[in-house]
């Protein structure tokens, strides 16, 4: 087989390709394309703000670090601070504080957050969800 015959079949199945794929999307409703949906860890704690404040508490927190001992998460709170971030120090009932970096009563703009943390700083890919019991 010589070349021009072999790129006139290579084009031909491309054109028939794009004719299949056309068709099959004609009927259906233009959507805009989303990025495909990375996993998001979800997990559902009793949490309380450590630091009393007028802040209400929300339903959804985006977590960004976890740790045992209240001054490890009083500094990486400040290392997030510094990054931009408003932050706030919860406490679960196993004595784990966790460091939020967002609290809302919508799950739809928590896991908003997430994505948008995750596509803005690499580092905090690990980012999840906190569901208050």
């Amino acid at each position: 087989m010589n070349i021009k015959t072999f790129s006139f079949i290579m084009i031909c199945m491309l054109l028939m390709g794009s004719c299949k794929t056309a068709k099959q999307t004609a009927n259906t409703p233009s959507l805009p394309e989303m990025p495909p949906k990375a996993e998001i860890t979800v997990r559902t704690e009793s949490v309380k703000l450590v630091e009393l404040t007028d802040r209400a508490m929300y339903r959804y927190y985006v977590i960004v670090g976890s740790f045992r001992n209240i001054d490890g998460a009083r500094q990486y709170s400040a290392d997030m601070v510094k990054k931009g971030f408003t932050t706030e120090i919860l406490e679960n009932e196993d004595g784990l504080y966790r460091i939020s970096a967002g609290g809302y009563d919508e799950e739809n703009v928590a896991r908003t957050r997430i994505s948008g943390i995750r596509a803005a700083y690499k580092e905090h890919e690990d980012v999840w969800l906190l569901v208050r019991k």
